[in-house]
C-alpha cells in the first residue's frame, strides 16, 4: 500500500528544497502553458504502485489536453500530502484508509468500511483542507506480512494469529520492512498490539524508503536471515516469489482503496478531471493492479510503459 508516512525520517529536512523546487517549476509551467491556463503538477508517493497510478494520472490528463509537470514518485506519505496541502503539486493518488491516521480517527470503525471511509476522509479533507477525494478504485492495497511458503508448510502458518503462537513459542522469524512500517502507529505497531506480539531489534531488518518490492525481494534471498517481509494486498510480485500473505484475522488494518487526490481550486477550475479519471480508478480491481504491478516489479517494464499499455487496452487512451 502503498500508505502512511512512507519515507525515513531523516530525509525530512531536504522537504523545503524540494517544495522550493516545485514551485519553481509551477511558476516556469504557468509561463509556458499557453492561454487557456491548462497546466497540471501530477505528483505521487515514492513506490512501485505510486508511480503506476500516478503516470495513469498523468497520461490520461495529458491526453486531455493539460500540460503536466510530473512530480512522480516525490517520497513518501509526509512529503506529498504536504506538498497538496502547500499548493506545490495540484493532484496525486492516495489511499482512503490514511484518512484515519490523518484525522486521529484510528479507533473508528467507520475506516474498514469502503463507502463509508471514502465519504468520512472525502468531507474531512474538503472542509478542513479544501482538498477533494475523487472516486475511488474497488482495490484494497492495505498493509499486510507476508511470509516465505517454505514457513508456511513448517509452522501451519495462515493468520496473523498464527503467527504470534509461533513467535512466543520461540519461532524463527525475521521481518524486512521500511522505517514506517516499523514505527508508525498504523503499521506494525497496530499488529503487535491487537494480536500480542512484539518484535525485538534483532527480528527486524529496517530498509530504506517503502518499496514492498526491495523487503519482500529480500525475504526472498533470505538476506540477513529474513523470512517475513512487509507488504500490501496488490503487490503483483507475491506469487512469482512464492511469498504467502498472513491474513489479518482481526482486521487490523483500514480498507486502503487507491483515489486521485485534487484540490479544490483546480478541481473547480478544471471539473472535467472529475470525469476523466473515472473510469481510470473504476477499472482497478485487486487482480488488475496485482497484474500491472507484477510487470513492472517482475517483468521489468517502466511504470510508464504498463500503464500506457493498459489505458490502451480500455479505450482510455487511443
Amino acid at each position: 500500500m502503498q500508505s502512511l508516512l512512507r519515507t525515513k525520517k531523516h530525509k525530512r529536512p531536504a522537504l523545503g528544497i524540494m517544495i522550493l523546487g516545485l514551485a519553481l517549476a509551477s511558476s516556469l509551467l504557468a509561463c509556458t502553458a499557453g492561454s487557456n491556463g491548462k497546466f497540471l503538477i501530477v505528483g505521487s508517493k515514492m513506490d512501485t504502485e505510486g508511480g503506476l497510478l500516478g503516470q495513469m494520472i498523468k497520461q490520461v490528463l495529458a491526453h486531455q489536453g493539460y500540460q503536466v509537470v510530473d512530480r512522480l514518485q516525490l517520497g513518501g506519505t509526509a512529503i506529498v500530502r504536504k506538498a497538496i496541502m502547500e499548493g506545490q503539486i495540484d493532484i496525486y493518488p492516495e489511499y482512503t484508509g490514511n484518512g484515519a491516521y490523518f484525522f486521529h480517527q484510528e479507533g473508528q470503525s467507520v475506516w474498514k468500511d469502503p463507502q463509508k471511509a471514502w465519504k468520512r476522509v472525502h468531507d474531512l479533507d474538503l472542509a478542513q483542507n479544501k482538498l477533494v477525494w475523487l472516486p475511488a478504485a474497488p482495490a484494497d492495497n492495505t498493509w499486510a506480512i507476508a511470509v516465505r511458503d517454505a514457513l508456511v508448510q513448517k509452522a501451519h502458518l495462515k493468520t496473523l494469529t498464527d503467527l504470534t503462537a509461533y513467535l512466543n513459542k520461540g519461532g524463527t522469524f525475521k521481518l524486512a520492512a521500511s522505517e514506517e512500517f516499523v514505527n508508525s502507529p498504523a503499521a506494525l505497531p497496530a499488529f503487535e498490539a491487537a494480536y500480542g506480539f512484539h518484535l525485538q531489534q534483532r527480528q527486524l531488518l529496517i530498509l530504506s524508503g517503502g518499496n514492498t518490492a526491495t523487503t519482500e525481494k529480500a525475504c526472498v534471498d533470505g538476506t540477513d536471515g529474513v523470512n517475513a517481509a512487509m507488504a500490501y494486498g496488490t503487490d503483483g510480485q507475491l506469487a512469482a516469489f512464492r511469498l504467502v500473505v498472513l491474513k489479518d484475522d482481526k482486521n487490523v488494518q483500514p480498507v486502503y482503496q487507491p483515489a486521485p487526490l485534487v484540490r479544490q481550486a483546480v478541481l473547480l477550475k478544471h471539473p472535467d478531471i472529475a470525469q476523466d479519471l473515472a473510469p481510470v480508478f473504476a477499472g482497478l480491481d485487486l487482480k488488475t493492479l496485482q497484474t500491472l504491478n507484477a510487470a513492472i516489479v517482475v517483468g521489468g517494464q517502466s511504470a510508464s510503459s504498463v500503464a500506457h499499455q493498459w489505458l490502451v487496452s480500455q479505450g482510455l487512451l487511443p
